[in-house]
C-alpha cells in the first residue's frame, strides 16, 4: 500500500461503506505483519526512533544484540535502554553517522552499526518532506574484531621477538654480573667489624631483591615471547588444580582469602603440559589474591562438556572496568602498582597451546570470573548438518537474429 493512501482514505472515511473500510485495515493489517516478518529475519538489528530518540520499533535482532525486551522498550528513549550510546552525539539531524561499540551484555560483541535520518510527508505543509526521526542499523563484527585483534597481536609478538635475542644478552649478562659482585661484597662487609657494617647489609639486600625483580622481568618476557614446546603426557586437571593452589595457599592465608574447591570427579585424562598449565593457573590465582587486599572468597570449580574441559575462577576483588578488559591480554597493561602486566598474557599463550581459550567476565566493584577451557582428549569428530547446494539454472536458448543488409 503506497504512503499516501491515508492521506487521501481520511478524508473520505465519512463517504466509505464500514465495509469497505474495515477491507482497507484488513490490507494495513497484512501489510505490517508482513513487514514485520521481513525484518525479524534479518540478521543485521533495526531500531526506530523519533526525532527525541524515543524507540517507535526495533527488530527481533536488535532485542538479541542489546538484550531488549520489545514490549518494554517501546514508546521509551533509547538513552534509557543503552546508556553509553549517548544518543545526543549520534542525532545529528539530517547527517548520517557510522561508529564502533563493544557491548557486554547480554553477551560481550563488537558492533557496528548506523544512524540514517528518516524523512517523511510534512503534515503542515503538503508536497514538503521533513524529518521525523533516526533508523539505527547495526551489523555484528565481533568476529572481525577477533581476527584484526589476533593479526595485531601476532605482529606485536613478531616484533618483540626480534628484541628478545638482545633483551637476554644485553640485561640478561649484566645482571649476573651484577649478582657476583654483590656476593663479593657481602663477603667482604662480613668480615668487618659490626660498628663499621651497620647500615650497609641492609641496603645490599635491597640492591639483590632488585636484580632478582629484574630477572623475574627478563624471565617472564622471555618466556612470554618464546614459549617453551609443549611436554605432554597424560595427566589429571583436578591434581594440577591443587597443586598451584597447594603452593599460594601461605599467600592466601595472610590475606585471608578462603579458597573453595569444587573439583568434578571422573574428568577425563588430558594430554598436556603440567608444568606450563600450573604456571597458568599460579599467575591466575595470585591475580585473584591480590585483587583480594581485604579478604574474600576465591572459587575454583572444574567440569566438562562434550567438547571442552572447563576451569572456572571467581573472586571477590571488585573486578575490572569495561577500559581496562578491552586491554586485559596486552603486554605490559596491568592494575597492579608493583605488576609486570605479562602474567595473563602467557596464560592465554600456554591456553592457546593446549589448543584451549580464556574468557573473562566482570562485574565491576564486585567481582572477576576467569575461565579456561581445555579440547577433551576424547573428543571425536563431529559431523556437522550438510547444506544443499543450488542446482545450476537450466540454460535457455537464446533466438538467433538475422540481420539484414542496408
Amino acid at each position: 500500500m503506497k504512503p499516501a493512501f491515508l492521506d487521501k482514505l481520511l478524508p473520505r472515511l465519512r463517504r466509505i461503506q464500514p465495509e469497505e473500510v474495515e477491507a482497507h485495515f484488513l490490507e494495513l493489517a497484512r501489510d505490517k505483519r508482513f513487514l514485520e516478518t521481513i525484518f525479524n529475519a534479518i540478521r543485521e538489528g533495526v531500531i526506530v526512533t523519533d526525532t527525541r530518540g524515543t524507540v517507535v520499533y526495533l527488530n527481533d535482532a536488535a532485542g538479541m544484540l542489546f538484550g531488549l525486551d520489545p514490549a518494554d522498550a517501546l514508546g521509551r528513549p533509547l538513552a534509557d535502554h543503552i546508556s553509553g550510546l549517548r544518543w545526543k552525539d549520534l542525532a545529528h539531524g539530517r547527517e548520517v553517522v557510522t561508529r564502533d561499540i563493544e557491548v557486554f551484555h547480554p553477551t560481550h560483541r563488537v558492533l557496528n552499526f548506523y544512524v540514517v535520518p528518516l524523512m517523511g510527508e510534512d503534515g503542515v505543509q503538503p508536497g514538503k518532506r521533513s524529518h521525523t526521526g533516526y533508523a539505527l542499523i547495526m551489523r555484528d563484527f565481533t568476529e572481525r574484531h577477533r581476527e584484526a585483534q589476533e593479526t595485531l597481536e601476532s605482529e606485536r609478538i613478531a616484533a618483540l621477538q626480534l628484541l628478545a635475542a638482545g633483551v637476554a644478552h644485553e640485561i640478561g649478562n649484566p645482571l649476573n654480573s651484577l649478582t657476583i659482585h654483590l656476593q663479593l661484597l657481602e663477603r667482604r662487609l662480613r668480615k668487618l667489624p659490626e660498628e663499621d657494617k651497620e647500615g650497609l647489609l641492609h641496603p645490599l639486600e635491597i640492591a639483590r631483591d632488585e636484580i632478582r625483580r629484574l630477572d623475574t622481568i627478563v624471565t617472564q618476557f622471555l618466556r612470554a615471547i618464546r614459549p617453551a614446546p609443549l611436554n605432554r603426557a597424560p595427566h589429571d586437571l583436578n591434581s594440577i588444580v591443587r597443586d598451584a593452589a597447594e603452593f599460594l595457599d601461605p599467600e592466601l592465608n595472610s590475606r585471608n582469602v578462603l579458597l573453595e574447591l569444587d573439583l568434578a570427579p571422573g574428568l577425563p585424562v588430558l594430554d598436556v603440559d603440567q608444568d606450563q598449565l600450573k604456571q597458568a593457573f599460579f599467575n591466575i590465582i595470585k591475580n585473584a589474591c591480590e585483587a583480594m587486599k581485604q579478604g574474600g572468597l576465591l572459587k575454583i570449580r572444574t567440569g566438562s562438556d562434550t567438547d571442552w574441559i572447563i576451569v572456572s575462577f571467581s573472586d571477590t576483588g571488585g573486578g575490572m572496568t569495561p577500559e581496562a578488559m578491552a586491554r586485559i591480554f596486552e603486554p605490559y597493561f596491568t592494575t597492579k602498582a608493583g605488576g609486570t602486566g605479562l602474567g595473563l598474557m602467557i596464560t592465554q599463550r600456554i591456553i592457546r597451546a593446549h589448543g584451549g581459550e580464556v574468557t573473562i567476565e566482570s562485574d565491576p566493584g564486585k567481582s572477576l570470573r576467569t575461565t579456561i577451557r581445555l579440547p577433551r582428549r576424547d573428543r571425536q569428530v563431529q559431523m556437522l548438518p550438510g547444506t544443499p547446494l543450488p542446482l545450476p539454472a537450466p540454460q535457455r536458448k537464446r533466438p538467433v537474429r538475422s540481420q539484414g543488409n542496408g
